[in-house]
């Protein structure tokens, strides 16, 4: 089950603003005169310098199988569960859709540089392959950051490009197409934008689907980063091959540190498909 996320890309800082890194020779998109210092927009397709990935284990930590749900509250029996991931994942069969909205939380930060994405995804519980999409809230320079991304792992993850803020409702889905081939979506129905990639993966075994709250991985001193506070996010309509994840025998995960303390702490589910995760500390 132990699974490492590994690889870093030499990183430049966007210019103007103490923000997130991205690759050298990639130019980063100026903020708007009119949107608030702490709104980003990144070029689309510019390659990201950190990376998401399958779900890490600590040893001796395993998830813990929450049953099917019936309606109303699924009771989460709360045991820390993984270093990098929280949430709920299915795992025991082959899968071809995943989507899940959520609320965009407000990061609060400090001088420290911290990261925490939100996203939906297949694989990566129980493989070494994570077709995925979602946002990021991130601190950089002591103000929160946010974009949209995907990613292909273990290739490298990409910017959607468009304007995300603290507040903005946002929708993900990851669907198998064909053959090795993946349709990615991103929608902020705030903001009035949808962003959509078609992408190819050779051999993914489509093993699980997962609603995800991650401490991404890299810098360039490598391992799982600082998860930066984000209060509490709402997932909502999280929905795996047409069904209520909660329905199918969910696994439910809470990110723990090193010392097995929680990094966050993740809500039953609720009519089987809602849920929430609020941030405890960053490592």
């Amino acid at each position: 089950m132990l699974r490492r996320t590994r690889v870093f890309l030499s990183a430049l800082a966007i210019a103007a603003v103490p923000a997130i890194a991205v690759l050298s020779g990639a130019s980063a998109a100026a903020v708007p005169a009119a949107a608030p210092a702490q709104v980003l927009t990144y070029h689309s397709g510019e390659q990201m310098a950190i990376k998401h990935g399958p779900v890490n284990v600590k040893n001796g930590g395993v998830a813990v199988k929450v049953g099917k749900g019936h309606g109303g509250t699924l009771n989460l029996n709360a045991s820390a569960s993984s270093t990098n991931w929280s949430g709920y994942a299915l795992d025991g069969g082959t899968y071809s859709s995943v989507s899940a909205s959520w609320v965009e939380p407000k990061g609060t930060c400090t001088s420290a540089t911290r990261y925490s994405s939100f996203w939906v995804g297949l694989d990566g519980y129980s493989s070494n392959s994570v077709e995925q999409d979602g946002t990021d809230t991130d601190c950089s320079g002591g103000k929160p950051v946010y974009y949209g991304w995907y990613e292909m792992y273990p290739n490298p993850s990409y910017y959607f490009g468009n304007t995300v803020a603290a507040g903005d409702h946002m929708s993900a889905s990851v669907t198998y197409t064909a053959t090795n081939t993946y349709q990615l979506v991103l929608t902020d129905s705030t903001q009035g934008w949808s962003a959509t990639t078609t992408q190819t993966l050779s051999g993914a075994p489509r093993s699980s689907a997962e609603v995800i709250i991650e401490a991404p991985c890299c810098t360039n001193s490598g391992g799982i980063l600082p998860l930066a506070d984000f209060g509490t996010v709402n997932f909502t309509n999280s929905v795996v091959d047409g069904s209520a994840i909660g329905t199918q025998n969910p696994t439910g995960i809470t990110m723990i540190d090193n010392s097995s303390r929680d990094k966050d702490t993740i809500s039953g589910l609720t009519s089987n498909e809602n849920f929430s995760a609020k941030w405890v500390r960053a490592n």
